[in-house]
């Protein structure tokens, strides 16, 4: 068994929605290697930081992401496997990427309770302004008089008072 701890830039630019982890971005590697009868097996964690926009209001942000991995590398001349070894090495770029790829939000915010934009205007909702009233729309503005209901009467009148 061996342990390595290593800090790498990204390749390439890993991600393809709203964040991504930009190419040149310091990645922390943790992995820890164990010689098993069917070949490697490769446990460990994965830090780095991702960049994008907020999907609510569209600020830029960034954010820490941590991942767990495991994977076995096989001996190269048995069956097909998703990892092999190659020349008595591991390549975890693929394996990396995979687990930060997958593990990225798919709709990230700035903060939980993120506002967002106002429909209207396009500009920033603040948390005093909250969310704002669905407008009423002018063709639509008569009818609104209809479901504004009296006062129902109470039970306690007679038939004369009514």
């Amino acid at each position: 068994m061996r342990e390595h701890a290593l800090t790498v830039p990204a390749p390439d630019r890993w991600g393809e929605g709203i964040v991504a982890i930009e190419k040149g971005r310091d990645i922390e590697l943790e992995v820890r290697l164990e010689s098993v009868h069917e070949g490697i097996l490769v446990s460990g964690t994965v830090d780095s930081v991702f960049d994008g926009e907020c999907s609510r209001c569209l600020r830029a942000i960034s954010q820490p992401v941590e991942v767990e991995f495991q994977e076995l590398f096989e001996y190269p001349g048995g069956e097909t496997a998703d990892f092999e070894l190659q020349d008595d090495h591991v390549d975890l770029e693929t394996l990396v990427r995979d687990a930060i790829v997958l593990s990225l939000p798919f709709q990230p915010v700035c903060r939980p309770d993120c506002p967002g934009l106002d429909p209207v205007t396009g500009e920033l909702l603040t948390e005093e302004s909250g969310v704002n009233a669905e407008p009423i729309d002018s063709r639509w503005a008569a009818l609104q008089n209809f479901t504004e209901t009296p006062p129902a009467p109470s039970a306690a009148q007679t038939r004369e008072e009514k």
